[in-house]
């Protein structure tokens, strides 16, 4: 059971806020009953209308393993008319990001209209593992390399990563590549760790995401995943 509004927004329809507005104003409708304040868990399966429209129609599911260029949006679309990520796969099914990387980060990013699946994907309790590739300004101390393992306190909660591995030190660029895996699922998290640090975050790609990895795949290469991956995907719950 999850919370209506996010069941909504995990669907693909809209954002999690418009979702509460449509609840708002009357306009949803579960099991044939309208439904007028925030609150109520529902199921995947249940029959669930948005403003006339019914949200879990049975639509074929689709699952894609998109590498991420550089200078994407990882949104359904753009105000500003820009590239998303869902431009680059072409299909007919209503797929959306599941989580987000930023415009300049790279990496592997999975796409799919399967409400479930992406609840089990973003939801902290499920402990879903990503690992990045981030090369940051200055030179990482082995103070800092062991601040960074024993966690980062970000806004008022510490965030302890579950790998972290030095790549290369590079003293004529004055950079440093590393490895760090996290847990977290908060917007900018790897950034801000290492900002706190005192390093700016130059490039940030992600490896992998539980079991998957880009292997394969060239920038802006995508490929469809498979009925095993799909089943240990949800084996993650």
């Amino acid at each position: 059971m999850e919370r209506l509004q996010k069941v909504i927004a995990n669907s693909g329809f809209c954002s999690r806020r418009k979702a509460e507005e449509y609840i708002e104003q009357g306009k949803v409708v579960v099991n044939g009953k309208r439904v007028e304040e925030h609150g109520m868990k529902v199921n995947y399966d249940d029959e669930i209308i948005v403003d006339g429209q019914l949200l879990n129609a049975k639509e074929e599911k689709e699952y894609y393993l998109l590498y991420k260029p550089q200078g994407v949006i990882s949104s359904v679309s753009d105000e500003k008319g820009r590239k998303t990520v869902v431009d680059l796969i072409p299909t007919k099914a209503r797929i959306y990001p599941v989580g987000r990387l930023d415009f300049n980060t790279t990496g592997l990013l999975l796409l799919t209209n399967d409400g479930e699946l992406t609840g089990i994907l973003t939801h902290p309790s499920h402990k879903v593992e990503k690992v990045y590739r981030a090369k940051v300004e200055g030179i990482v101390t082995p103070k800092e390399f062991m601040e960074l393992k024993n966690g980062i306190e970000i806004e008022r909660r510490k965030v302890i990563p579950t790998y972290v591995k030095i790549i290369k030190k590079n003293e004529t660029s004055n950079t440093t590549s590393l490895y760090i895996g996290i847990q977290e699922g908060r917007n900018h998290i790897v950034k801000k760790m290492l900002l706190e640090l005192g390093h700016e975050v130059l490039k940030l790609k992600r490896e992998s995401l539980a079991f998957l990895t880009l292997e394969g795949l060239k920038p802006g290469e995508y490929r469809t995943l498979t009925i095993k991956e799909i089943k240990k995907l949800y084996s993650l719950k």
